[in-house]
């Protein structure tokens, strides 16, 4: 049996200028061995605490394309998405979510849950946050 000990697992923060720039406390993305861990990501105007104007359906454009930025920016794409975890401000919104995230990924689908919240930061409608691996 391997000594548990002798075996290291290369831990990443990965972060770029422009969001280093935000001065946030936390990682744009974690890549813990072959996992991409992302944080949450809003509906947020690139640069900015700002989010986009328009609604459910604006955000989550938005914070699906921050998604993609974020992982393309690293040397990613969202085909290395494996689970999303989607927070919505409103479960009414259920359905305008969803015809937005079809425009962002194809069949096979990652995993996903959804759940409500009460509040989201910068008065948000919805937060998305994904985990993905380097090989696909």
């Amino acid at each position: 049996m391997p000594d548990p000990s002798s075996q290291t697992t290369t831990v990443a923060h990965l972060n770029s200028p422009a969001f280093a720039a935000l001065g946030l406390p936390f990682s744009e993305i974690v890549r813990v061995g072959s996992t991409l861990y992302l944080s949450g990501q809003m509906g947020n105007l690139p640069g900015t605490l700002t989010l986009a104007p328009g609604g459910i359906k604006a955000e989550a454009q938005q914070a699906l394309q921050n998604i993609k930025t974020t992982l393309e920016t690293h040397g990613y794409s969202m085909a290395h998405v494996v689970k999303c975890t989607v927070m919505l401000a409103d479960m009414n919104d259920w359905p305008a979510f969803n015809s937005v995230y079809k425009t962002f990924f194809t069949p096979p689908y990652p995993a996903r849950s959804a759940f409500g919240s009460s509040a989201l930061a910068l008065g948000g409608r919805l937060e998305i946050e994904v985990i993905g691996v380097t090989q696909v």
